[in-house]
């Protein structure tokens, strides 16, 4: 980046930061019906603030909320999309925010507010970097395609339809997302693989109603033992899954990537402080890093069954039931691992019980790119560029199931550039987002592009 554009993001900084401040403003909540005419609001702001800037840009009507789609033609016939969303999560519990979540506030060199890392800061990055390139260099140097959704809290299976339905017009190159995160505070990073997901519930049922403790206990089976029976059989004391086969299809780790995960220097001290745990937990045959990038999970998510009220009630439950996801890693196949993990449930399942199992619900494959392909490659040099720090190549626990639709329908690489940091507070209270990191971020995109 030459001095002028470097000079155009300093003295725009606050202009910048004000605009992001209106677009936190707008309580896009997508989950929640009370809030449907704000999340129309946010998307129609984005078109008119896309259109200002001489994008194409409109709005695409789905059976919930509508997408943000908007284009600009480049100099070459090379097309990068820009992935985000611009819906948030509920704000709730209000009482634990230290200002209003919608009053974005500024102070210890942050802007709080919902939706701040998650995904409207991120994303609005990019904006502000076409806007940089369009008054300091001029026309792109490549084609440009926004596809913004406002369905990423609450599902996105109407977004999925879209792409499926138009990817003969979403041709491009590669994907840009910036909705993850930083290695730590200094460190960028390229995130090159991402794990899947499944989810199911499963309910076991003893009587056809609750019953008196004292009448039937000892000749009437707890529900809750027997659910507690199951769990057991799926998972060890030390985290290790005991499901048959689970394990047969997980990909190894590269030896680059075991020298670099050894490299990023992990402190186990700083994730229990950040977490309040006293102590990590997991099978010893592997590194938490390891355990928490690489490897898959069996965890129970919630369990339920019998009285829960204030004081007692001395009955033997009728039924208890537990909400289970299950974390995929490269090259477990979600169809083979739900056969394996419902067959396992129900051969545990003691014999004075009934199981019945809901699920698996749509989640997501596992992700792996490869690092040396030179999109990914363009990325990790953007970083480079915008935060004036050697970034590092790392893997996240988490699932984004429209880098999955991408990868289907589109047949192209998704390079994932995040500018946010895990402490950032997504899905939480009191969520922020760094703005030095904001900053570098659009000095990151400005390179991006002006370099794809």
């Amino acid at each position: 980046m030459d001095d002028k554009t470097l000079r155009f993001i300093e003295q725009n900084k606050n202009r910048f930061l004000d605009e992001l401040k209106t677009l936190l403003k707008i309580p896009s909540v997508s989950a929640d019906s009370k809030y449907k005419e704000d999340v129309l609001k946010c998307a129609q702001w984005l078109v008119n603030h896309l259109k200002n800037l001489h994008l194409d840009a409109r709005l695409i009507e789905t059976k919930g909320h509508p997408i943000v789609y908007a284009e600009a033609k480049g100099k070459s016939d090379k097309t990068l999309l820009i992935y985000g969303h611009y819906d948030v999560q509920p704000p709730d519990p209000l009482d634990k925010w230290h200002t209003d979540p919608f009053t974005p506030t500024i102070r210890d060199g942050c802007i709080y507010a919902r939706g701040a890392t998650d995904d409207k800061g991120q994303l609005f990055a990019h904006v502000k970097a076409l806007e940089t390139i369009q008054e300091t260099i001029g026309k792109l140097p490549c084609n440009l395609i926004f596809l913004i959704e406002g369905e990423e809290e609450c599902g996105a299976e109407n977004l999925a339809e879209y792409i499926k339905d138009r990817k003969e017009a979403l041709k491009t190159d590669a994907v840009v997302i910036s909705d993850t995160s930083m290695y730590d505070e200094s460190t960028p990073a390229i995130t090159y693989a991402l794990r899947g997901i499944l989810a199911m519930e499963i309910k076991v049922t003893t009587a056809a109603a609750d019953l008196h403790s004292g009448v039937f206990g000892g000749a009437v089976a707890n529900p809750v033992f027997a659910l507690s029976v199951i769990i057991s059989r799926c998972i060890a004391p030390d985290g290790k899954i005991l499901i048959p086969g689970f394990y047969d299809d997980v990909k190894p780790l590269e030896d680059w990537e075991e020298k670099n995960f050894q490299n990023l220097n992990f402190d186990e001290k700083t994730l229990l402080k950040q977490v309040g745990a006293k102590k990590v937990f997991g099978d010893p045959a592997f590194s938490t890093l390891e355990r928490l990038w690489a490897r898959p999970t069996f965890d129970i998510n919630g369990v339920f069954g019998g009285y829960t009220a204030e004081g007692m009630k001395t009955i033997i439950p009728s039924c208890a039931s537990a909400k289970i996801t299950i974390r995929l890693v490269p090259d477990q196949n979600p169809g083979r691992v739900a056969d394996l993990v419902i067959g396992h449930l129900k051969s545990v399942c003691p014999h004075f019980a009934e199981i019945d199992i809901q699920g698996p619900s749509a989640g997501a494959e596992p992700v792996l790119f490869d690092i040396k392909n030179p999109v990914i490659k363009a990325g990790f040099d953007a970083l480079k560029a915008g935060f004036g720090a050697e970034p590092v190549y790392i893997r996240c626990g988490g699932s984004i199931p429209v880098v999955n639709t991408f990868v289907r329908q589109l047949d192209k690489p998704v390079i994932l550039m995040g500018f946010g940091l895990d402490s950032d507070g997504a899905h939480s209270v009191n969520e922020k987002f760094k703005i030095d990191n904001f900053i570098n971020g659009i000095k990151s995109s400005v390179h991006l592009l002006t370099n794809f």
